[in-house]
């Protein structure tokens, strides 16, 4: 026991230029790596970047097998992500050879026109969110039918993207059936409905600001002359390589189905893979043999049409992979400066600016967006800010579910726009769009936390902790 003590009191706290450092080091070499290289891998900058962490750790009295400790504990709060994502590759790939994908396509080039494409895409990834609570499941499932509508119709990539993931999150956010709506109220110390309601005020705004921005998007797209895409020639060459059949649409609708009555993201997404494995051999001749195959490398189409064979050619378990090897790089990070301290020295340095209503929504929003880059989980950037800040709102006599409110709108809504966040990374991955090239169009996203820090300076429903009542 003595010894143990003697230990722990070799470490001790770090200093904020300590804490900053792994960071400067972080934003330089991504910097170097984004501008310099043009590399969309940012796993190497990870990796160096925890060996600088590490180092600030061991300056610190920290071992390394204290600091490996802490490595692999982040990694393994990255391990349902690093699984969803390897299912949703065996997925993508029986949906493709099963024909599911390509029938989507087929209908939505059917019904869609580039004008106005992106609303309509927005909108048809709120129900489903909405419906599913899952960001994720609405990307994997219509976002990657919207993808190839959308390529198809000529509508640039990144903006599809976008409108997919303000529509996704959107619905993640606002739906009972969420993770993270119910995690925030909790952490915060506020009940579901009444954190439901008060998000209304920051993510109603921004949804329709997205919708109009989306209109004036799609007229642009529309008027200016481009053909499109060969839309005929996309749509015959799927016919001709699928048997396309309504029945086709089984498997998406089961794995909305599953989720709607609470079943876990992970054997729903496996049920659908499976699914449109069975469909593949039935309805496509596919053979058992070449279904597992596609689970694990992919499918590759070959139409003979160029267009279309990019769009299919895709999925597997091994496409995954480049993102499992980013997330586990990158919770190493996160792992190792939160077991040196270096985290919440820096979470202290924000908290100590905040001396109003609105400089403290501000540092939430800040802290939620630092936890999404320096430890990047989803999930704790709501529960990190959200332990931190509870006090802080109660001193200020604010109500939690103000807290609860701004965890969803920097927390929840940060988080796929950074391109090392599971989050950024599984929505990158599944959609075939860098995180760097849709950021700027995902607008529900980006508005939310502006809207945080606009209403707490500003005083406009922020609801006071005094009185239980009905949002302010």
């Amino acid at each position: 026991m003595e010894q143990a003590a003697g230990e722990a009191s070799k470490t001790r706290a770090p200093l904020l230029w300590e804490a900053l450092v792994p960071v400067v080091a972080l934003i330089a070499i991504l910097g170097v790596n984004i501008f310099k290289f043009h590399s969309e891998y940012h796993q190497v900058p990870l990796i160096l970047a925890a060996a600088v962490a590490s180092f600030m750790g061991w300056r610190l009295g920290f071992t390394w097998k204290e600091m490996e400790e802490g490595m692999i504990q982040g990694i393994v709060v990255g391990l349902k992500a690093i699984l969803i994502l390897l299912v949703i590759g065996m997925m993508i790939g029986t949906w493709i050879a099963g024909g599911i994908v390509p029938l989507l396509i087929h209908y939505g080039l059917k019904l869609l026109n580039p004008s106005y494409f992106l609303v309509a895409c927005c909108l048809v990834c709120v129900v489903v969110s909405l419906a599913t609570g899952s960001s994720w499941t609405t990307a994997g499932t219509v976002g990657i039918a919207l993808i190839g509508v959308g390529t198809a119709l000529g509508v640039p990539a990144p903006m599809t993207a976008g409108a997919i993931i303000s529509g996704a999150y959107f619905g993640d956010k606002m739906s009972p059936l969420s993770d993270t709506t119910n995690l925030a109220p909790a952490v915060a110390g506020s009940e579901l409905f009444e954190h439901i309601r008060h998000m209304v005020y920051t993510t109603v705004p921004a949804l329709v600001i997205a919708l109009i921005l989306y209109a004036l998007l799609g007229m642009k797209i529309s008027g200016d002359g481009s053909p499109g895409g060969n839309v005929e020639e996309i749509s015959n060459a799927i016919q001709t390589s699928f048997k396309l059949n309504p029945v086709l649409l089984l498997p998406p609708l089961l794995v909305i189905g599953m989720v709607i009555f609470r079943i876990p993201a992970l054997p729903a997404l496996l049920a659908g893979a499976l699914l449109g494995g069975v469909l593949a051999v039935l309805l496509q001749g596919a053979s058992a043999a070449g279904v597992f195959l596609v689970m694990i490398e992919g499918y590759t189409s070959a139409t003979g049409v160029g267009a279309v064979d990019d769009l299919l050619s895709r999925g597997g378990m091994m496409g995954m992979m480049a993102t499992v090897a980013l997330i586990v790089a990158a919770m190493a990070f996160g792992g190792v400066m939160e077991k040196t301290g270096l985290l919440g020295r820096l979470a202290q340095a924000v908290l100590s600016l905040a001396k109003s209503t609105g400089s403290l929504i501000t540092a939430t929003v800040a802290t939620c967006f630092g936890v999404n880059c320096l430890a990047p989980e989803q999930y704790l950037s709501i529960v990190v800010p959200g332990r931190m800040y509870t006090a802080a709102y109660r001193d200020q006599k604010l109500h939690p579910k103000n807290l609860s409110r701004t965890l969803e709108d920097a927390g929840t809504m940060t988080s796929p726009l950074i391109p090392w966040n599971s989050c950024g990374n599984y929505m990158a991955t599944t959609l075939t769009v860098s995180t760097l090239a849709f950021a700027p169009y995902a607008f529900v996203n980006l508005l939310c936390p502006i809207f945080a820090i606009i209403y707490g300076f500003m005083g406009w429903k922020i609801a006071p902790g005094e009185v239980d009542q009905a949002d302010s």
